[in-house]
Order: structure tokens, then sequence, then C-alpha cells
């Protein structure tokens, strides 16, 4: 109850309307009975009596019975229509509140919930929180129908009442019992379907791991057995449905054989007319039928409590990121300064946390990733992120652009603090370039504007910095060229350079590189910084760039070096001076020089072998 009492709350006009149709349906209902009793007693049965009808008589109790038709013909229309436009602007409103709240939860909390979970939870969940809701008006006026039958039952003969109201306790009884059966059922099978939706995304988004390994049988059994799972949950539900539907049904029919049964009787006694015993009979047969949309809803309210509270999950979970009345400082499009300050960061330990939280130790509590982590970033300067592998790199670009909060110190643009300004704030002044890069099914110039109204000038200056509008002008329909699913028909390093165009159009103060051009050889990966850093002299100012980056050719371009190591800050400053001073630093460098040397060499020799082969 507490949950239709939501949707009635939200729509109290439609749910008003829809109930006053139902109520004019049961009305017109038992007038129904009524007016077949009063034309039995005074039109057909002096009939039968005179052996012929008057027209007169026989024109009006036609026309009583097709008025009564009609207006409950309205109030059934009325119904239905009010009830699926309740029932549906209910699962809109909820449908959009839980995409709202994806929104508003930061990544720390969409980490420990499937991409699968989520999309059940936004779509079979509300579908079922808000199922009783169509039946509901029209249970609510079998309500009103029942008392105005029961008032006229009772008026026509107590015994025959007595004996038909019999059948309503015997139906509140079988729906209690099967509440009871039916709701852990429900509750399973609702689980399930939010299970195979997360085997089904995991499939589709690993659809290059399952092809290149041969996964395609295990993928599909696997499937399978969710599925299996899913289905024997439903035919369960649907086994106790198809027990529980006949017996509501039978029960108003065994109720008018019983009526008959006693009318009969007291027909023969004279305690009743036969009129009476028509008018008594139809209204029980008549109940038969609206009787069971009150089991309707309780049918679905197990389903719809589950879903309800599905949704709540989503929409009361906690963590949103807060956000204050601060505009960013700085002016026009002067490169901004950016100083982290004292920064700790932990992963929370859960099963679905962070994968670059592995790594750090074991044991409960959260997993510390940052620790005291200061430096600051002048205008207009490029700045390297260097460390080994679960240094905290990653997870510092993600402060740096707000995708999730310190849980101690601060990170300051132009001196305010992110959490501090107002909401779109960061997202206007910063841009971020991730290490896994991510294309819409659009076009070119869909993808690297995303909504932004920029003149195709601009598209090509942000193509031209990323260093992609060589083979974007190449394309058959240049910036009109569809690129495919998540980029398909584009390599690698060509899917990075858009991602990086998409983030220079809007003309970020400050430029975030998360290892964002790894799929880039060496040179075009050093034009495009060499790019960023005359635009910046150019353009007074243009963008300060934070980079993660491995090459010593990409680091000895940035003006100067911020090394990690396991979480801290243990060396800064430029990129020879850090050679000198920094043993660790050296030999990561050194390393990663070493392992592409050995991979250029074996691309050579594989290069050279070919060619004598061929020879």
């Amino acid at each position: 109850m507490a949950v239709l009492w939501v949707a009635v709350r939200s729509e109290p006009r439609v749910f008003a309307l829809s109930v006053l149709a139902s109520a004019l349906y049961a009305a017109m209902t038992v007038a129904t009975a009524q007016v077949l009793g009063t034309v039995t007693e005074d039109v057909v049965l002096p009939a039968f009596e005179d052996g012929r009808a008057a027209a007169g008589a026989l024109a009006a109790g036609a026309a009583a019975i097709v008025g009564v038709a009609a207006l409950k013909a309205l109030g059934v229309a009325g119904r239905r229509f009010y009830a699926g436009l309740m029932q549906y602007r209910m699962q809109a409103e909820y449908r959009r509140a839980v995409t709202r709240q994806y929104l508003r939860l930061p990544l720390a909390w969409h980490h420990r919930h499937p991409t699968g979970q989520l999309l059940s939870n936004a779509n079979a969940d509300v579908e079922a929180a808000w199922a009783p809701i169509a039946p509901l008006p029209m249970a609510v006026g079998v309500v009103f129908m029942l008392l105005i039958s029961a008032v006229s039952i009772l008026a026509t003969d107590v015994a025959v009442a007595a004996v038909g109201f019999l059948i309503f306790p015997a139906i509140a009884l079988v729906n209690v019992l099967y509440q009871r059966r039916l709701a852990p059922v429900a509750t399973r099978a609702q689980r399930l379907r939010a299970e195979v939706s997360e085997v089904a995304h995991e499939s589709f988004e690993g659809g290059l791991v399952v092809k290149t390994l041969g996964r395609e049988d295990a993928e599909t059994r696997r499937f399978a057995a969710a599925t299996d799972e899913l289905r024997d949950a439903n035919v369960a539900v649907g086994r106790l449905r198809g027990l529980f539907d006949p017996v509501l049904e039978a029960l108003p029919n065994l109720g008018v054989l019983a009526v008959l049964l006693i009318g009969s009787l007291r027909v023969e006694a004279n305690a009743m007319t036969a009129g009476d015993l028509v008018q008594v009979a139809y209204l029980f047969t008549l109940l038969s039928w609206p009787v069971r949309a009150l089991g309707w809803v309780l049918a679905e309210v197990p389903r719809s409590v589950v879903g309800w509270e599905r949704v709540r999950g989503v929409l009361d979970a906690t963590g949103s990121l807060p956000y204050g009345d601060e505009a960013p400082g700085g002016a026009g499009a002067a490169a901004a300064a950016m100083e982290v300050r004292g920064v700790r960061f932990a992963y929370e330990t859960d099963e679905h946390a962070d994968l670059s939280a592995a790594g750090n130790g074991g044991g409960s509590g959260p997993r510390h990733i940052l620790h005291d982590v200061t430096f600051t970033v002048e205008p207009g300067r490029t700045v390297a992120l260097v460390g080994p592998t679960g240094s905290g790199k990653s997870t510092l670009t993600s402060l740096l652009v707000r995708l999730v909060d310190p849980a101690d110190g601060s990170v300051l643009l132009d001196g305010v603090d992110l959490r501090d300004m107002r909401r779109g704030g960061v997202a206007e002044t910063v841009a971020l370039v991730p290490q896994q890069t991510f294309l819409f099914d659009d076009t070119v110039r869909g993808n690297v504007t995303l909504g932004l109204d920029a003149p195709d000038e601009r598209v090509w200056e942000a193509l031209r910095l990323a260093q992609a509008d060589g083979f974007v002008a190449a394309l058959p329909d240049g910036l009109e060229t569809r690129v495919g699913e998540r980029g398909a028909t584009l390599s690698g390093g060509q899917r990075q350079r858009l991602v990086l165009a998409r983030a220079l159009v809007r003309r970020p103060r400050l430029l975030v590189m998360d290892d964002a051009t790894s799929a880039v050889d060496p040179q075009v990966e050093a034009r495009i910084l060499r790019n960023l850093r005359e635009q910046g002299a150019q353009d007074e100012g243009g963008s300060t760039v934070v980079v993660v980056a491995y090459r010593k050719a990409t680091i000895a371009l940035a003006d100067e070096v911020v090394y990690l190591e396991h979480g801290r800050v243990t060396g800064r400053g430029a990129h020879a001076e850090l050679l000198e001073t920094s043993e660790g630093y050296r030999d990561l460098v050194n390393a990663y020089e070493k392992a592409e040397s050995e991979r250029d060499e074996l691309e050579d020799t594989g290069a050279a072998g070919g060619e004598e082969a061929l020879t």
C-alpha cells in the first residue's frame, strides 16, 4: 500500500479521474442488474403470461439496457485511459529519476555496481514497481461496486446475501496464502533478470576478447545457464499464478451457484420473486470478473515491492558530489593554474572496487592509493606524471577533473577548491583525455563536438592540433563519415586522436591526458605535444597540460616531471635533473626506453625476414 500510495500522491488528478470512471463503471454494473431484474419482472414475465409483449414496454426496457451499457462503456474507457496514463507517467518519471541519480553518483559508486544491474534497475525494476497501477483504479472501483452490491443484495434478500458473501473471506484467505508463497519467488526472479542483463552486457562489451580467444561456445553456455535459471524462476512464478487465478475465478462462480440454489428454494417458498433472484444472481455473476481486478493488483504486488526496493536502493544511494557557488578563477582563455595540496585518497574495499586499487594490500577497510600528494602546475606549463604501474597516476588524474573527491587535502583550480565550484564549472574549464577511448556510433563531427555548437573551422583546428586532420580528410565523407560503434572502422591511434580533438575543441584551460597517446607512434605524439605548446605561446597561455607519460622522448618535452612511487611524490623537477637525482625514476625511464628499443628491433627483424622470404 505504501508503494501504491506513492503513485497516488504523485498523480492525484489522474488517479481521481480513473477512480471516478471506475466508479461509474461499478455503479452502472449494479444498475445493469437492477434494470435486468426490473425488465424481467415487468416485461419478460408478463409477456409469457399474456402471450404478447407491449411495444412500448419492450422499447423502454431496451432503452434502459442500452443507456446503462453506454454509461458502463464510458466508465471502462475512462478507467483504462487514465490508469494507463498514470502507469506510464510513473514509469517515465522514475526512469528519469534513476538515470539522473546515476549521473549524480560518483564513479566510486559505479565501480561497485555492474552495468547490467544498473540497466535492470532503470528498466525491468521500474516497470515491475508500477505494474499494479493499471488495474488499481479498477480494484478501487470494485470496492465501490461491492459496497453498492452489498446494499442492493441485502435489501433484496438477507438469506441469499449471507450465502453469497461467504466467497469474500474465502478470496481473502486465498490471497494471503498466495502472497506469502509468491513473494520470495518473485524476488528471486527479479534478481535473476539483473544477472542475465549483466552477463549479456559483459559478453557484448568483451566481444573482441570472446572472438579472439574462441570463447563463443563458453559465453553461449554462460548466458544459457543464466537464462535457464531465469526461465525456471519465471516458470515458478507462473505456476503459482496459474494455481491462484483459477481458484480466484472459481470462487465467485461457486458463490453464484450457491445463490441460485438457495434463491430457487426461496422463490418456491414465495420468500422472494423471480426478478429478485435474477437481479441477485446477475450481480454475483458480474462481480466474479471485477473481483479478479483485486487479484491482478495482489498478483503484481510482490514483484512491485521487489522492484520498488531495488529502485529505492539506487535513489537512496549516497555519495553524490556536492557543489558550491564559486566559478573558476582566471581571465578569459588564459591557461589555468592547478594546485594539489596534501591529497590523500583511498578506494573502499569491495569486490567491485576499481581495479587500480589492486595490489595495495589485503585486509578490510579502505585501500590507500595516494598519500599526502602535493605539487603545483603553473599556468601554460606542461607537467608529466611518471611512475610505475599502481603508483596512483590514473587516480590522480581522476581527482584533477573531479571524477572523485580526495579523502583529505584539496585540488585547487586558480585558487578555488574544485568542491566549491558550481555545477559544470570544472567541465567548462578542464578536459580529460582518458586512457580508454570511447567513440559513439556517429559521424566524426558528432564525436568531436558531442553537442557543442562549434563551426567546422574550429573542429578542423582541433583535429590539426591532435594530428587527426590528415586521416579525417582522407575518409570518404570527411567530417560526415560515420565511425561505427566504438569507432570500429578506425585504428587505435586514430581513435585516440579523435578523443584528443574532442577535448581540444572545447579549448580547455587545463588539459589532462591519461596516457592518451599510447596507441600513437612517438613521432606523432611528439608533434601533438609540440602543437599544444605552440598553441599556448600563440593564444596567450592556451592550455596548461598534465600528461601521464611513459616514453622518454615524451617526458623530455615536458617543462617539469612529477615522479610518483607507491602513491607518494618522491621526485619533482626537470627530466634531466631527475635522471641525476632519482634512482627509481632513472631505472623506470630507462626500462621503458629499453623495452621500446627491443620492440622496434623485433619489428625491423620481422620486416627484414619478410623481405628475404619474398626475395
